[in-house]
């Protein structure tokens, strides 16, 4: 994108769900108390989407508060990024669009799942340097709570729901809010590492392969902490590099919240002090996807984030999938708490 257009942050928001899951509530027969779930993973609570409560619900939510801290703009493209869609088909942000009365707007979904918002912010972002887009409605929304085995306390204490947004517009670099950059990578020979294995068009072509509980999503958190700390390291590095950023330039570090120990891992590897990391992970969990603009709206509700400030966001996923983005903060208009029910 150096030289070109690029997307420019002119709205944010967030929301959870108002049921809030403290450690102490959770299931009896995980045999877990709040130090042994902080010691863990560094979570408190989080929160869960009550029965009938959709994906696509929590993703109406944010995208309102997001359009309504923008000025309530025109969009001309709905981009949604989630791994727990409400069906297997058809997109969701066509729906969603249809449900904000954006009329009949470009709209696709991203999967990448807990890289989820950073692909879907460089897919939206060449929506707008190609010219296809002016504005771009951007949302990661997922419910994770419906993925969890009923007897799988790692799983179970670390995932939760939530949804964030993000209003982006057609813009030059040198404006504050602009995205200046991206690294993303995949790797899928470690498909297996975090998945759902079931519910999908394997399962329906040969159903004896599979019982109930392939349904369910499954993680090998060794793994995954070591894949993790290494790519979210090397791909904010690079992309570093790629903008002519230094470590120290680095204002705020905002990386997914899947862990509050690979969190602390990464920073360290990049020399980036625990004053200048952002987390939420200790409120509201690991929400796949929509952690990162959970966090960005966290942060902003609380005053944390000035204009011009130079912000890393790094991630990884599913897949195996990471990506790290790089921007300039704006100035926004009031940004609500994410817990905010109302």
């Amino acid at each position: 994108m150096a030289g070109g257009p690029t997307a420019v942050v002119e709205g944010l928001a967030g929301w959870v769900p108002p049921r809030t899951v403290a450690n102490d509530a959770l299931p009896s027969a995980w045999e877990v108390d709040d130090a042994w779930v902080r010691r863990r993973t560094g979570i408190g609570e989080r929160h869960w989407a009550d029965p009938g409560t959709s994906t696509g619900d929590l993703a109406l939510r944010a995208a309102v508060r997001a359009l309504d801290v923008a000025g309530n703009p025109r969009i001309d493209a709905v981009v949604l990024a989630t791994s727990t869609p409400d069906r297997p088909m058809p997109a969701m942000a066509p729906e969603l669009a249809t449900r904000l009365g954006l009329g009949p707007v470009a709209a696709w979904d991203v999967s990448a799942a807990c890289s989820g918002f950073v692909y879907a912010l460089a897919s939206a972002a060449g929506a707008l340097a190609s010219g296809i887009a002016e504005r771009v409605l951007l949302v990661a929304t997922e419910v994770y709570s419906t993925l969890i085995a009923p007897d799988d306390r790692s799983a179970g204490v670390v995932f939760a729901d939530g949804a964030g947004a993000v209003v982006l517009r057609r813009g030059e670099r040198r404006e504050p809010g602009s995205v200046l950059g991206f690294d993303l990578g995949s790797d899928g020979s470690g498909h297996g590492l975090i998945e759902v294995p079931g519910g999908g068009a394997l399962e329906r072509s040969e159903p004896s392969r599979f019982v109930p509980g392939d349904r369910h999503f499954r993680m090998d958190g060794r793994e995954v902490y070591q894949h993790a700390v290494r790519r979210m390291t090397a791909s904010s590095q690079a992309l570093l590099a790629g903008v002519g950023w230094r470590t120290e330039d680095v204002d705020h570090f905002v990386g997914h919240q899947a862990n509050a120990r690979i969190l602390s891992a990464v920073g360290e590897r990049l020399d980036v002090p625990a004053a200048r990391q952002i987390s939420n992970i200790e409120r509201v969990g690991n929400t796949g996807a929509a952690s990162i603009p959970l966090a960005l709206a966290d942060a902003a509700s609380r005053d944390e984030l000035r204009p011009g400030a130079r912000v890393l966001l790094t991630s990884f996923g599913a897949g195996l999938t990471w990506g790290s983005a790089a921007l300039v903060w704006p100035e926004l208009a009031t940004v609500a708490p994410v817990s905010d029910a109302g």
